[in-house]
């Protein structure tokens, strides 16, 4: 039977997680014989990496590969591993390890609703927390607007074209863009527009696609509500390196302005940056770093993705 859906699945130290979330697949779905799992290790370390192994050749699940990256390239890069290794196929699931899936049928009934509605080139489940509420699924594209005047005041101000983050949909709903960890994605559309852009080790992956998705396709993001999975979030960053996500958030969010606006929307969300956390760093002198970050010009060569070490196999 030719593979319908693939799911790609990053793990990054989290084997117990990701073997959760591939069980989750295989037991909320009664035929699974047109869905594949690929699972990439991101250069986990090597105990549990084995254990990842180790697991899933006990549990033996159908149509399901492993592949092991020799460095942690980032998320999207990681996603594009694991669509190198996939078939060809009419869909991509795009999913987190830290969640799990709650809806009987989730793949088939979103893969229902993409078949049905033309204009869809990627919609998400909705997003519940570990205790089964309401978590933000949706986000606007990341612009001057959003970054200078923030969610909550463009929500408040024009509702129709910033509908608020914290809204229960109840129906199919176009918005800008989809939450990361569970991503349903029309295989042509993701293909021809590139896949991920893997100069973002992480953050602003979601909005990057979505913007490409909208300008090169005219294809839109829709959460589709009737179907719900739990999202254990971010438990693959420690909060130990807190001041180092911070400066990633900047490097990547002042490579997709520019990507996206231009040079001179850049230069000033940069020198706006720069008067914020100077006056910051005053006060919390752990930002400091990043003011110094900033001034620099926040390149892309100072992303955690060019501190990465390759790990023996």
């Amino acid at each position: 039977m030719r593979i319908a859906i693939s799911c790609i699945i990053v793990n990054y130290n989290t084997a117990n997680f990701t073997l959760d979330c591939v069980a989750s697949i295989f037991d909320m779905h009664q035929s699974t014989e047109a869905i594949e799992v690929i699972v990439v290790d991101n250069a986990s370390e090597k105990k549990d990496y084995l254990l990842l192994k180790t697991k899933l050749q006990q549990e033996n699940f159908p149509n399901t590969k492993l592949i092991r990256s020799k460095q942690n390239f980032g998320f999207g890069a990681g996603n594009m591993i694991g669509i190198n290794a996939a078939s060809n196929c009419e869909y991509y699931a795009f999913i987190n390890n830290d969640t799990l899936q709650l809806t009987d049928n989730c793949l088939w009934i979103l893969k229902e609703f993409m078949d049905s509605t033309p204009d869809a080139g990627v919609c998400s489940p909705q997003m519940l927390d570990e205790d089964k509420k309401f978590r933000s699924t949706i986000d606007h594209f990341s612009s001057l607007s959003r970054e200078i005047l923030k969610r909550s005041f463009l929500e408040k101000v024009n509702p129709k074209k910033y509908p608020s983050r914290k809204n229960f949909f109840h129906k199919p709903t176009i918005v800008n863009y989809v939450q990361g960890s569970f991503m349903f994605f029309n295989a042509e559309d993701f293909n021809e527009i590139g896949g991920f852009d893997t100069n973002l080790f992480l953050f602003y992956e979601e909005s990057d696609l979505g913007l490409r998705l909208l300008k090169e396709r005219k294809k839109y993001a829709y959460i589709f509500p009737e179907t719900q999975y739990i999202h254990f979030k971010s438990i693959s960053i420690k909060k130990n390196i807190n001041i180092l996500i911070k400066r990633e958030l900047k490097i990547s969010l002042l490579y997709h302005t520019y990507k996206h606006y231009g040079f001179f929307a850049h230069q000033f969300l940069l020198n706006f940056l720069r008067i914020r956390y100077g006056l910051t760093s005053i006060v919390k002198p752990k930002y400091f770093q990043l003011f110094k970050l900033l001034i620099r010009g926040a390149h892309l060569s100072e992303s955690l993705k060019q501190k990465q070490s390759l790990k023996k196999l």
